[in-house]
């Protein structure tokens, strides 16, 4: 049990973002398109467990301080360091040796390419770069990119640089939500748990906010009339999809500004009921508008 906390399987939700390309491109009822994706989905979730298994090693100091993350597995001592160590390498072995045994070698090592630039991308953040206020953020914001990419190449599905770019935005404005309860909690308890958050404050953070969450719902928009999407969708009516982008960005701004409750964007869209009515209502438009 303990293991599989160390995995953070609940985390793996955010690689759904490599399903990003088979909705838009209209391949949903395609198996063959859903094989390929799924194949990206648990090599991507491998990856990214081991990810955090490296992150929970080096920063088992600091989460001893942590009043929620000292109860992660190797912080209260149940899973031993080299256990830890053990795990990693192997799951980052097999997040790179899966996509070429589920395609063909050109294939399975384009895959493969995307998660190993993410796997030492991340290495490098939780080594030395995550201590960097903003480049942080960015490097989060990247790795949802590269899912999205993963999942295009591996369904062979063209990605529009809109979707890569709202991807990009939407993973930002997330990852700048998260930071603002750190520094909440660093206000309150006077506790530090990252060097970074000494870089941010709430002002600038809601103004980032605010920002990041205007040119994403912009971005959207544009996106929705853009004749080439119109055409691709055989539908004038795609920039109905936005009200519940709008909604549902809103919301998430509610819950990291008045409720102060955005340390953990998953359990946020597992417990938020108007926010699972958004993305409900997003997919069923598109469901309407792709396939109906």
């Amino acid at each position: 049990m303990d293991i599989i906390k160390l995995l953070r399987p609940a985390q793996w939700l955010k690689n759904g973002f490599v399903f990003l390309p088979l909705f838009f491109g209209g391949m949903l009822l395609s198996i063959d398109s859903w094989y390929s994706a799924l194949i990206a989905f648990f090599a991507f979730s491998m990856a990214a467990s081991s990810v955090y298994c490296l992150n929970d090693i080096k920063d088992v100091e600091a989460d001893c301080k942590h009043p929620q993350k000292r109860f992660r597995p190797i912080a209260a001592g149940s899973v031993s360091v080299t256990a830890g160590i053990i795990l990693m390498v192997i799951l980052a072995a097999l997040s790179i040796l899966l996509p070429f045994i589920g395609f063909n070698c050109e294939l399975g090592s384009k895959v493969s390419a995307v998660i190993g630039l993410y796997i030492v991308l991340n290495v490098a953040y939780c080594l030395k770069l995550k201590h960097y206020a903003l480049v942080d953020v960015i490097i989060i914001a990247i790795g949802f990119v590269l899912r999205v990419i993963a999942g295009g190449i591996a369904c062979d599905i063209w990605l529009s640089p809109w979707i890569v770019l709202m991807s990009f935005l939407l993973a930002l404005f997330l990852a700048f939500a998260k930071r603002r309860d750190d520094v909440i909690m660093r206000e309150k308890t006077g506790v530090v748990t990252r060097s970074n958050t000494l870089r941010y404050n709430l002002e600038f953070l809601n103004q980032t906010l605010g920002l990041l969450a205007s040119i994403t719902i912009v971005c959207y928009i544009v996106y929705t009339v853009q004749p080439d999407v119109e055409m691709r969708m055989n539908s004038r009516y795609v920039y109905v999809s936005s009200l519940f982008v709008i909604a549902g960005i809103l919301r998430y701004l509610q819950s990291a500004i008045v409720d102060a409750r955005t340390g953990s964007p998953t359990k946020i869209v597992m417990h938020d009921r108007f926010l699972q009515c958004c993305i409900a209502g997003w997919i069923l438009t598109f469901i309407f508008i792709l396939y109906l």
